[in-house]
């Protein structure tokens, strides 16, 4: 209960997210848990080592004025929970809060921690149960270990094979119903270079709720122009949806005609945009690009997925991998067809599993010969292969939450601050760009955490991390894991929620158009701020 109480006191201390009571709660009842059982193993290790206990009489006195320092200590972190809370919603722009909710956070810890406490000991008498039935047949220490194993499994199997399966079963039935839903505000299009329009070769019915958004949404060639204060053309978008087709390959060979029949390939530039799990293209994105260039670029998009990422991450993980290896094979290898000086060009972008999955999308020996312009990656998921690549081999003296590497022409890092045009030499002809907030646990989640300090956790912090952030062996790992689920809750601009003045400095650095100054981007994003303010 010691090292349980100061484990839930450490975890009120701040990580990457704001944290609600009941989210605190649960994430201090976990916390005491694991306090908890530490404490039981490590009094087992010391009495199966022979190691001298205290007199009874001592080891009765030590333990109540340990537990009453652990008391005052869990005392004042629920008194300074809300100062920590405060300084970081002051960071992320959001409005403070009068009161942590104590008597929620520990009314819900300990029923959290009462129930772990329960599978716990049900799972420690299973095992005992059934190593008494083989301890008639094996010899002691065989018999607890099989006793462990048969129970373990046991609980996998229920686990994962049961609960799982039927979690998963009803999550497929709401987000199935979801994709499904035909929105009032979505109206079909009539114009014959829109995905779903007169003479489309993707069913408007069947795109996904998403599919529809993204296709409907977005400005028009009118509405560039006047923003831009530039000429522009209409953008085109095309998406096709998991209903359009039966297999990968089918839908990236539909997404293809359909780019062909709209004349794509005759504009100057051309996007492949990953989505994330549920078929989501983020629109900041997406209209940024736009903005910046014009109008003059096309987007496709294919859906391999209508769960939430991490949903679609546990369902089958390789889908999304095999869906983008399959559009980018179809789309750039008609790209690679044209004659060189006839190709428009060619960018991927992702945001979070979008990302994760586009990277993947091919590999440097299929693109050697002909390399694509670049790529725009935002809240990379840390398992990101390049991501992890580059942040590892990062200049010395860059902070992990916004490296440099090697001289800049190739690889670059910005967040809130535009840090692009901050390079030792310029862009070379390949480019990539990440975008990331320090904020943002979908990228800064380390499972290493659980015993060593991430380096993104190294002075200085990024500038919307609190400064009461400290690394605490196991707690700073559960609060990354809480906050990993919690990341899309900061408003935008903080966390995993990207917004459109970011994405339009890393469009701009990324394509280098031309007719574009900072003091024009700037106004740019003066005129959709305000328009957004105005509700247009």
């Amino acid at each position: 209960m010691v090292l349980g109480t100061l484990l839930f006191a450490a975890s009120l201390t701040p990580s990457l997210v704001p944290r609600e009571p009941w989210i605190q709660g649960v994430l201090g009842g976990f916390c005491l848990a694991a306090g908890y059982g530490l404490g039981v193993l490590l009094r087992r290790l010391w009495r199966a080592m022979g190691l001298p206990a205290l007199p009874e009489r001592v080891r009765r006195v030590a333990l109540l004025l340990t537990l009453a320092l652990c008391l005052i200590a869990a005392a004042l972190a629920l008194w300074w929970a809300a100062g920590w809370q405060n300084r970081l919603r002051a960071r992320m722009e959001m409005t403070p809060i009068d009161s942590a909710g104590p008597l929620s956070i520990l009314a819900l810890a300990l029923l959290t921690f009462a129930v772990l406490l329960a599978l716990a000991r049900l799972f420690g008498w299973i095992r005992r149960w059934f190593s008494a039935r083989l301890g008639r047949y094996l010899s002691r220490p065989a018999a607890a270990l099989v006793g462990i194993v048969v129970t373990a499994t046991l609980f996998w199997n229920i686990g994962n094979g049961v609960l799982a399966d039927r979690a998963m079963r009803a999550a497929d039935r709401i987000y199935s119903g979801l994709d499904a839903l035909i929105e009032d505000d979505v109206a079909q299009p009539s114009n014959r270079l829109k995905t779903g329009g007169p003479g489309s070769l993707v069913d408007w019915q069947q795109l996904g709720r998403q599919g529809r958004r993204m296709i409907a949404a977005g400005p028009d060639a009118t509405r560039i122009a006047e923003m831009t204060g530039l000429p522009a053309q209409e953008p085109l978008r095309v998406y096709v949806g998991l209903n359009s087709a039966d297999t990968p390959q089918a839908r990236a060979e539909l997404a293809l005609q359909e780019l062909l029949r709209i004349g794509a390939f005759e504009r100057s530039n051309l996007v492949i945009a990953t989505p994330t799990g549920t078929g989501w293209v983020d629109p900041e994105s997406q209209s940024a690009l736009e903005y910046v260039l014009q109008g003059d670029v096309a987007t496709v998009s294919v859906q391999y997925s209508y769960l939430l990422s991490w949903l679609a991450l546990l369902a089958d993980p390789q889908y999304g991998v095999d869906t983008a290896r399959a559009v980018f094979a179809a789309v750039y290898g008609h790209w690679r067809s044209l004659p060189p000086d006839a190709r428009p060009r060619l960018y991927l972008q992702g945001l979070s599993l979008g990302a994760l999955n586009g990277d993947q999308s091919h590999d440097l020996y299929q693109v050697i010969g002909a390399p694509y312009q670049g790529a725009l990656w935002s809240g990379p998921p840390f398992s990101t292969p390049t991501w992890r690549a580059v942040t590892a081999a990062r200049q010395p003296g860059s902070p992990a939450w916004l490296p440099r590497f090697g001289d800049d022409s190739v690889v670059r890092f910005t967040a809130q601050d535009n840090r692009l045009d901050e390079a030792a030499q310029p862009w070379g002809p390949f480019r990539i760009v990440f975008l990331q907030y320090a904020s943002d646990a979908v990228t800064f989640f380390d499972p290493r955490a659980l015993w060593r300090r991430p380096a993104w956790m190294q002075a200085p912090l990024g500038p919307d991390v609190s400064p009461d952030m400290t690394w605490i062996p196991v707690v700073t790992f559960l609060q990354l894991a809480f906050d990993l689920m919690l990341a899309t809750e900061p408003p935008k601009g903080y966390g995993h929620v990207y917004a459109f003045d970011h994405y339009a400095d890393a469009w701009a650095s990324l394509t280098s158009p031309s007719g574009w100054t900072p003091e024009r981007l700037a106004a740019l994003k003066q005129r959709v701020a305000q328009a957004a303010r105005a509700g247009q």
